[in-house]
C-alpha cells in the first residue's frame, strides 16, 4: 500500500497583512481575527476574499493580550480569554462589523445587565463588549457551531453560557449570555475543551474525556444537583490513615498509570465525578440536565525515541459535526447527522466516531513530532517543525453508513471506515506555529529562527505561489522578522479528485490495491463535499454529481478488472453509476480481442444484472459479446443469461450452439427448457417437441423454478407472459398451471403476480377472470399450506363460481379437473352429503349446465375448510327460490351451528330431507334436536296438512317416531306426543319403547 501520494492540495498562498506579530488567531464564516502579541493589545480583522485574499476590516483594543479567541458562527460574536495585571477576563465581542462602517464606538456591559429602551438603541451602530465575571480564572473556551452556546474550562469545573436573543423592539434585537449549568469535576484542570450539540471533549496533559449533556424531565421550579460517580469528599472519608502515610511517601516519586481506553457504557468507570449545578433561574422552560459518559482515555508519558517524557502532551482535541445529506432546496436546515472527536498527542493523532456506537475510526502515525493539528470533514491537516501535512479521514464513508445503515448492499456501496488512511502531501514550510482552518483555506503561521531566516534567502528553495498584494505587509512589523501569517487557498474538490483519477492510472497495471485504494479516496472526497450543508448552494453542484457517478463507474471498473476478493463490489458501484449494462461493456471488453481473460467481479454484474428485470435491451452484437464472456468464464450461468429480457435481441441459432457445447458437459432441465424456447422462437417445433420430451411433466414444472423467466418477465414494472407461456397455455395448459404452482410454493411468483399472469396471459379483462386462473387457484389449494392464502384462495374459488352459477356462465374452457378428481385430491373439497344428494336430484334444467360448478361450491362447504362467516357476502347472490340456493343455505347454518334454522329452513322448503339431514347432522350432543324440535315440527304441521302431505306423514312416521322410541324413556316420549294425534298411528312406537325398557 502506497503510503504517501504526493498530489496537491494546497493551491496558491497569500501573506495576511497583519501590522503586527500574531499570538493567536481564528477564523469565522469569511473573516480571520487576529491577535497581536503583548506590545499593542489589539485584534485586526480582516475580510477573506475569493482566493484567500484579504481586506482590513478594522481592529479593535482588547483590556490586555489575548491568551485564548473562538468565534461562533451562531451569534457572530468573538470570545476572548484575556490578561490584565496578572488576571484573566472572559469577554464577548458583538456588533463587531459596525467598525467596517467606520464607526468606533464601544459600549461595555456586563453579562445579564438589563438594557435600558434609550442606550440599547445606541447598540445598532457600536460594538459591544460583554464581560462575563467567573469565580475562577477562565483556562480555555469553545464555542458550539449549531447554537453558539459557550462554554469556558476552569479549575475543577466547566461553565457553561447560553447564547440569548433578546428583543428589544421591532427593529432590534441584542445577543446577551445567561449563565445556565456548571459541571464540577474534582481534580481536574482541563488543558482544552470543545463543545458541540450538547457534547463535550475536554483534555488535560494526557488524559480525555467526552460526555454528553442529556434532557431529562423534571418538574419546573426545581434546582437540584446531580451527581454522577463517587465526589472526592467521600472518597477523602473513605480513606485510612495508613493511605494518607503512604501519599506522602509517594509524593516523592512520578506515578507512571497504567494507559486506558473505556468506550461508552464502561467510560463511567473512569472515577471523575460530576455534579451538576443548574445556575439559571427556574422558569416552565427551565432544562434539566444529566450526564452521560462517552469515552475516557488515558494515556502515558511518550517513551518513544521521537521525544522525552516532558513533551508528551495532549492538543489539538475537536469535535467535527457532519450533516445529513440536503436533498430538496427548500431544506436550509442542517440535521446532525455524525459527530467526531480528534485528539493527538506529538507522534500519533486519534480519530473517534460519537454516535450510537463510539469506536476508534483511525489512527495517525506522524513522520516527526506534531505541533497542532486540525481536522476537516475531506482532511486533516497537522503542522510538524518543517512541513504541513495532509492526511485522509473516513468522516465521510462512516457518516454515510449513519445516514444509511443498508448501504453495504447490491444496489448501493461505500469504501469502508477501515480503509487505511495516507498522506495526500508533505509541504515544506519553515518554522510552523499554529494552524486554523474554514471553508477551503488553511491560515497557517510561521516563525523561523534566526538560522532559518538565512536559509529561506537563498534562492534554491521555493515554495507555493505567494501573491505580489500581500508582500509588503510586513514593512512597518514592530516584531523581529521572521513570521509571517499565510491564507493557503486548498484547491477545489473536483480539481483534486481529477488528479487522484489521473494519479490512480499509474497503478493500474503495477498495484492493483493501490489503484483502488486512490480511487477510493477521491470517492470518499466526493462524498464529503456532497454531505457538505452549503452543496446546494454550490457551483459546483451538477459537477460534484457527475464526479460522485464517475467516480462510482471506476471503482466498478477496478473491482470488474481486478483479482480482488472484494470483486463483488462492482455490481453496487457500476448501479450507483447510472451506466447502462451496455455502456459497461464497451468499457470492460476489448473488441476482436479473442484472449481477453474475464474476472469474478464482471461476471457478479452480468449475471445479477441479467437475471433481474431491466427494460435495457442489448443489441445483437453485446448479446453476442455476452454469450462469449459466460462461454468461457462461467458456462453454467448461459441458459439463465439467455432468458433475461436484455438478450431478446441475440441470434436464437448462435444461443442454441452455445447450449450445446454446455450440454454436453453439465445438462439440466433448465437449459432444455431453454433451448425449448428458442426452439419456438426459431419456429422448430421438432426440435421443441424433442427437448419437452426429455424430461416427465413432473420434472419440468420443477424445472421453471429454476428460472422463472422462462414464463414471465416483467416490463415497465408489469408482468408479461413469455411466448413459451402462450404455446404451453394452447398445448400443454395442464404443465403451466402446475409450473406457475410450482413457482408460487417456491416464493417466484406472488399470488397478485399471478392473477395477472393468467389474465393478460388469457387476453382477460381486469374484472373478468379466465378459467386458467380458477385451475390455479384449485391446483394451488391442493398444496398450499398457508392458512392466510388458504383463505384467499378459497374465497376467490367460491366467488367464480357463485358468479358463473348466478349469471349461468359456463366457462370459457374446459376446467383441466373435474369435481369427482378434486375431491380425491384435495382435503379442501369433501364429500357431498346425502342430503344435498336427494334435494339437487329434482335439480331443474337450468341448473344442469353449472352442474360442476354446483358440485364444487357445494363440496367446499361440505369441508371444514372455509371460513363461512367471511363468505357469507359472497354467497349472497344466489337466489334462494332454486335448488342450489336452499342447499347452501341450509349447510351456511349448519357450518355456523344454527340447526333449527337449518331445520326451519328445510321443513318449509323439503321436508322429504329433513330426515335425511337430521340422520347425517344430529348426532352426538345434537341428537336432542329429534325430540325437541324435529318431532313437535313434524306433528305440528302434520296436523295443519292433514293427510294431504304423505311426505311429512312418512318422514314422521318411518324414521323420526323410530329414532325417538329408541333414545327416550317411555315417560318421555309419552309426553313428547301431540294430545289430539291418533293413538293407533303412535301405538307401535309406544309399543317398541315400553318392549325396549322390558328387555332391559
Amino acid at each position: 500500500m502506497v503510503q504517501l501520494y504526493n498530489l496537491h492540495p494546497f493551491g496558491s498562498q497569500r501573506v495576511v497583512p497583519c501590522k503586527q506579530e500574531p499570538a493567536h488567531f481564528c477564523c469565522g464564516p469569511d473573516v480571520l481575527f487576529v491577535a497581536s502579541t503583548a506590545a499593542s493589545c489589539r485584534v485586526e480583522v480582516f475580510a477573506v476574499r475569493d482566493q484567500g485574499r484579504c481586506e482590513p476590516l478594522g481592529s479593535f483594543a482588547t483590556l490586555g493580550p489575548v491568551l485564548r479567541m473562538a468565534h461562533s458562527s451562531a451569534g457572530d460574536y468573538l470570545v476572548t480569554i484575556e490578561e490584565k495585571s496578572k488576571a484573566t477576563f472572559l469577554r464577548a465581542y458583538m456588533n463587531w462589523r459596525c467598525m467596517s462602517a467606520g464607526s468606533s464606538r464601544v459600549c461595555v456591559r456586563m453579562v445579564g445587565h438589563k438594557m435600558e429602551e434609550s442606550y440599547s438603541e445606541t447598540l445598532k451602530e457600536q460594538m459591544s463588549v460583554v464581560e462575563m465575571p467567573l469565580s475562577d480564572p477562565p483556562l480555555c473556551i469553545s464555542c458550539c457551531p449549531i447554537n453558539g452556546d459557550l462554554l469556558v474550562g476552569c479549575k475543577n469545573k466547566l461553565v457553561m453560557f447560553c447564547l440569548k436573543y433578546l428583543v428589544i423592539n421591532e427593529n432590534l434585537t441584542v445577543l446577551d449570555f445567561e449563565r445556565s449549568l456548571i459541571l464540577h469535576i474534582d481534580n481536574l484542570i482541563p488543558t482544552e475543551v470543545v463543545f458541540c450539540a450538547r457534547h463535550i471533549a475536554l483534555t488535560t496533559e494526557l488524559d480525555v474525556l467526552i460526555l454528553k449533556l442529556e434532557l431529562v424531565q423534571q418538574s419546573a421550579g426545581k434546582t437540584e444537583q446531580c451527581t454522577q460517580g463517587v465526589s472526592a469528599v467521600e472518597k477523602t472519608k473513605d480513606e485510612s490513615p495508613s493511605t494518607h502515610t503512604l501519599q506522602l511517601e509517594l509524593d516523592e516519586y512520578i506515578i507512571c498509570q497504567k494507559p486506558v481506553e473505556l468506550l461508552g457504557e464502561e467510560s463511567k468507570l473512569c472515577e471523575i465525578p460530576i455534579i451538576l449545578e443548574s445556575t439559571e433561574l427556574p422558569t416552565e422552560d427551565t432544562k434539566h440536565f444529566q450526564v452521560q459518559y462517552l469515552l475516557f482515555r488515558r494515556f502515558t508519558p511518550d517513551q518513544s525515541p521521537f521525544g522525552f517524557c516532558e513533551e508528551t502532551k495532549l492538543h489539538s482535541v475537536q469535535l467535527l459535526p457532519v450533516y445529513r445529506t440536503a436533498y430538496e432546496e427548500t431544506e436550509n436546515k442542517r440535521e446532525l447527522l455524525s459527530l467526531f472527536c480528534f485528539f493527538s498527542l506529538p507522534h500519533v493523532g486519534y480519530l473517534y466516531s460519537i454516535g450510537k456506537l463510539v469506536e476508534l475510526i483511525s489512527t495517525y502515525q506522524y513522520s516527526e513530532k506534531s505541533e497542532q493539528a486540525v481536522l476537516t470533514p475531506q482532511f486533516l491537516h497537522v503542522i510538524t517543525s518543517e512541513n504541513l501535512q495532509c492526511f485522509t479521514v473516513r468522516c465521510s464513508a462512516a457518516a454515510a453508513r449513519d445516514e444509511d445503515p443498508y448501504i453495504d448492499t447490491t444496489v448501493k456501496a461505500c469504501p469502508p471506515v477501515t480503509l487505511d488512511v495516507c498522506t495526500l502531501r508533505m509541504q515544506l514550510f519553515i518554522g510552523p506555529r499554529a494552524i486554523c482552518h474554514f471553508k477551503n483555506h488553511i491560515i497557517l503561521l510561521t516563525k523561523a529562527d534566526t538560522e532559518d531566516i538565512t536559509e529561506r534567502r537563498k534562492p534554491t528553495r521555493r515554495m507555493l505561489s505567494r501573491k505580489a498584494d500581500g508582500i509588503k505587509s510586513r514593512t512597518n512589523s514592530e516584531s523581529e522578522p521572521g513570521w509571517n501569517l499565510y491564507i493557503i487557498n486548498t484547491v477545489s474538490t473536483i480539481q483534486l479528485y481529477r488528479e487522484m483519477v489521473d494519479y490512480s492510472r499509474t497503478y493500474e497495471n503495477v498495484k492493483t490495491e493501490s489503484c483502488i485504494h486512490l480511487l477510493s479516496e477521491a470517492h470518499l472526497l466526493i462524498r464529503a463535499a456532497i454531505m457538505d450543508p452549503h452543496f446546494l448552494q454550490s457551483d459546483e453542484k451538477e459537477e460534484l454529481l457527475r464526479a460522485f457517478r464517475e467516480s462510482c463507474a471506476f471503482l466498478g471498473d477496478c473491482y470488474s478488472r481486478f483479482d480482488t476478493k472484494d470483486y463483488h463490489l462492482a455490481l453496487p458501484y457500476y448501479r450507483m453509476s447510472g451506466l447502462s449494462v451496455t455502456e459497461v461493456l464497451k468499457r470492460l471488453v476489448s473488441e476482436g480481442d479473442e484472449i481477453q481473460t474475464y474476472e469474478k467481479g464482471l461476471i457478479f454484474y452480468l449475471t445479477h444484472s441479467l437475471n433481474e428485470d431491466l427494460n435495457e435491451e442489448l443489441s445483437k452484437e453485446s448479446g453476442h459479446k455476452v454469450l462469449q464472456i459466460f462461454c468461457l468464464a462461467d458456462p453454467v450461468q448461459l441458459p439463465h443469461i439467455l432468458c433475461s429480457p436484455c438478450m431478446r435481441n441475440v441470434c436464437p441459432l448462435t444461443a442454441v450452439k452455445y447450449l450445446q457445447k454446455v450440454e454436453k458437459l453439465m445438462p439440466s432441465v433448465v437449459l432444455t427448457l431453454t433451448k425449448a424456447s428458442l426452439a419456438l422462437k426459431m419456429g422448430d417445433l421438432i426440435m421443441y417437441e424433442r427437448e419437452m420430451d426429455s424430461y416427465k411433466e413432473t420434472i419440468l414444472a420443477c424445472g421453471f423454478t429454476g428460472q422463472p423467466q422462462l414464463l414471465r418477465q416483467r416490463k415497465g414494472g408489469i408482468v408479461m407472459p413469455t411466448e413459451f407461456a402462450v404455446h404451453l397455455k394452447r398445448v400443454q395448459p395442464g404443465l403451466l398451471v402446475a409450473a406457475t404452482v410450482a413457482l408460487h410454493e417456491n416464493s417466484k411468483i406472488e399470488l397478485e403476480e399471478a392473477d395477472t399472469f393468467f389474465k393478460m396471459l388469457c387476453s382477460s379483462g381486469e374484472n373478468t377472470v379466465p378459467q386458467l386462473l380458477v385451475d390455479f387457484w384449485e391446483a394451488l389449494l391442493v398444496v398450499c399450506s398457508q392458512e392466510e392464502i388458504l383463505q384467499k384462495l378459497l374465497l376467490r374459488v367460491i366467488s367464480q363460481y357463485v358468479w358463473r352459477i348466478s349469471k349461468k356462465q359456463l366457462p370459457e374452457t374446459k376446467p383441466l379437473k373435474t369435481t369427482e378428481d378434486l375431491i380425491n385430491s384435495c382435503n379442501h373439497f369433501g364429500l357431498i352429503f346425502p342430503w344435498v344428494t336427494s334435494i339437487m336430484s329434482v335439480e331443474c334444467s337450468s341448473d344442469k349446465d353449472c352442474h360442476e360448478d354446483i358440485s364444487r361450491l357445494q363440496s367446499l362447504l361440505c369441508s371444514q375448510s372455509i371460513n363461512v362467516a367471511s363468505a357469507l357476502p359472497v354467497l349472497e347472490p344466489l337466489p334462494e327460490a332454486d335448488s342450489v340456493g336452499l342447499t347452501i343455505r341450509v349447510l351456511c347454518n349448519t357450518r355456523l351451528g344454527k340447526f333449527e334454522e337449518a331445520i326451519d329452513q328445510l321443513l318449509s322448503r323439503r321436508p322429504d330431507a329433513a330426515v335425511l339431514y337430521a340422520q347425517h347432522e344430529l348426532k352426538g350432543d345434537k341428537q336432542a334436536l329429534w325430540w325437541n324440535k324435529l318431532l313437535p315440527e313434524l306433528c305440528k304441521r302434520t296436523r295443519l296438512t292433514g293427510n294431504d302431505c304423505p311426505v311429512l306423514i312418512s318422514s314422521l312416521k318411518a324414521e323420526t317416531l323410530s329414532v325417538v322410541a329408541v333414545e327416550l324413556e317411555l315417560r318421555d316420549f309419552v309426553s313428547l306426543l301431540p294430545e289430539d294425534g291418533t293413538a293407533a298411528f303412535f301405538l307401535p312406537h309406544l309399543l317398541h319403547c315400553s318392549q325396549r325398557k322390558l328387555l332391559a
